[in-house]
């Protein structure tokens, strides 16, 4: 069989159901100075990047640095002339997408270890605009010993330092040859910690007052959201049926889902340089993107997090599965935007906010993707905590009311907690007769409060307890009574039948 390269592109010898790249997109120039080669990479930023070269609005390609050394795709880089196919599969407005695209938006893949100095010397080219990275959550970490003028450093943050002291000198601290960074990490404000980062290892290694003027002033280090889920390449047997159907190998070969998001804290300069923006609805430059992280953060994971349980409960173990269950299907929606939307402690635009949940909904209903709930309750008390806890709160106040699908799911999760055995320092708990492994730090407290309590009491001492939820839930008007009401009639009926009592009411009263 065929194997993807430049070659193959220019003779047009793919599917025709494979949308290729002009070869014209080969002899772009390099715009863009990429840390990893992973998978989201590949399926987000680099992916529309192409896209957009495709429509003549950026013109630039990405030279990408291979911190790791050996093994993994640096050779199937080279072998297919740094082309590689996204396969993208999922629902979109409900109905099926299935597209697939060659990318040609990478140039060259440089190794760190060995080919350093190219990249200094590519650092100091004028064309260069754009540094972007995704070298994990650990990568944006201060390493106070890392030396910025190894070869190379070892750090991202160190290596990164290099390239823009090689850049100033290069250009003799030329304002106008800064650049637009933005960071990937899944971290928090992951600029911010960057520019950080940089700022330290300069003011400890680099004497040139000048360059940290240029440093702060020169270059824009920006707050990034992506949101994409990116699997990468499929099974042995999957891929070698895909290969049949796109008429040739793709040892780089990506599977993505439909939805992407990449929101970037930036201002017009940013909006500017990053000129691919406008060849994708999911590309947002804006000064705050707190919007989209709280509406992640709400409206995907909480609802994943509070549904996670009274899933499991209900003995529906997939995502997708439960877009087919009408009740829970019901449930989530209603979950999300009756409670959770309303709820998000920051100010959205309810236009968006609605769009955003219906899009999430289309990514639930993705058949390309198995999403098991059991995964999804690992770490439970902790994800309940950090996304649901606050958009409980400032529903309370702002409603003075219970939301009562928050309150089911929390009553879930607290039948969910309950073990039936343990074995060393795992704890286990039952459902529809199988059991499964309750993946949390507090197991052990659950199991000592389940065997000490009654159901009244153990919601009682959960929810005051300040230790899980730095609050006392029992505070808000209601909520208490609602949560022991959910868990008494799980407890006798069974989740689903609880569930559907509770949507049967609801119809009622609408009616």
């Amino acid at each position: 069989m065929l194997t993807l390269n430049q070659e193959l592109v220019r003779a047009a010898a793919a599917s025709p159901t494979v949308s290729l790249p002009p070869p014209a997109l080969f002899e772009l120039p390099e715009k863009v100075l990429q840390f990893g080669t992973g998978v989201l990479l590949r399926g987000l930023p680099d992916f529309l990047i192409d896209q957009a070269n495709r429509q003549g609005l950026f013109n630039g390609r990405v030279v990408v640095v291979k911190s790791t050394d050996g093994g993994g795709d640096a050779a199937a880089f080279e072998r297919q002339d740094n082309l590689y196919t996204v396969c993208v599969r999922g629902i979109e407005d409900e109905q099926p997408v299935r597209q697939d695209v060659v990318c040609a938006s990478l140039s060259r893949v440089l190794s760190a270890k060995s080919q350093w100095a190219e990249v200094l010397e590519f650092a100091a080219r004028p064309d260069l605009q754009v540094v972007l990275s995704n070298t994990t959550e650990v990568g944006i970490v201060l390493d106070a010993d890392d030396d910025v003028r190894a070869k190379p450093p070892r750090s991202f943050p160190g290596k990164l330092l290099a390239v823009l002291l090689a850049r100033y000198e290069a250009f003799c601290g030329a304002i106008d040859k800064g650049l637009v960074i933005v960071p990937t990490e899944l971290i928090p404000d992951n600029g911010t910690k960057l520019r950080g980062i940089l700022r330290e290892l300069a003011e400890n290694q680099v004497p040139d007052v000048g360059f940290l003027t240029w440093l702060e002033k020169a270059n824009t280090i920006c707050n990034s959201l992506v949101d994409r889920i990116v699997p990468g390449k499929p099974e042995a047997a999957a891929g070698a049926a895909l290969a049949q159907e796109l008429g040739y190998e793709d040892e780089l070969l990506t599977m993505s889902e439909v939805y992407a998001l990449w929101a970037i804290e930036g201002d017009e300069r940013v909006r500017q340089v990053l000129s691919f923006q406008p060849v994708h609805p999911g590309i947002i430059v804006q000064p705050d993107i707190n919007q989209f992280k709280e509406l992640k953060l709400r409206l995907l994971n909480g609802t994943h997090s509070l549904a996670s349980g009274l899933a499991v409960l209900s003995g529906v173990p997939t995502v997708r599965g439960a877009m087919e269950d009408e009740n829970l299907l019901t449930y989530i929606r209603h979950l999300m935007l009756a409670d959770l939307l309303p709820g998000i402690p920051y100010p959205i635009d309810e236009k968006i906010g609605q769009r955003f949940g219906m899009q999430v909904l289309d990514r639930f209903r993705n058949p390309a993707v198995e999403h098991r709930w059991l995964a999804i309750t690992l770490n439970y008390s902790a994800k309940l905590r950090m996304r649901v806890v606050p958009d409980l709160l400032h529903y309370a106040e702002r409603f003075r009311a219970v939301p009562q699908y928050v309150a089911l799911g929390f009553a879930a999760y607290l039948l969910f907690m309950r073990n039936t055995r343990h074995e060393g320092d795992k704890w286990y708990g039952e459902a529809n007769g199988q059991e499964y492994l309750i993946q949390d730090e507090q197991a052990g407290l659950f199991a000592e409060r389940w065997a000490t309590a009654s159901p009244a009491d153990l919601v009682r001492q959960v929810l005051s307890d300040l230790s899980l939820w730095g609050t006392d839930l029992t505070a808000l008007p209601g909520f208490n009574e609602a949560v022991t009401r959910y868990l008494l009639q799980m407890a006798q009926e069974g989740a689903a039948a609880t569930l559907a009592a509770k949507l049967n009411k609801t119809a009622r009263a609408v009616v």
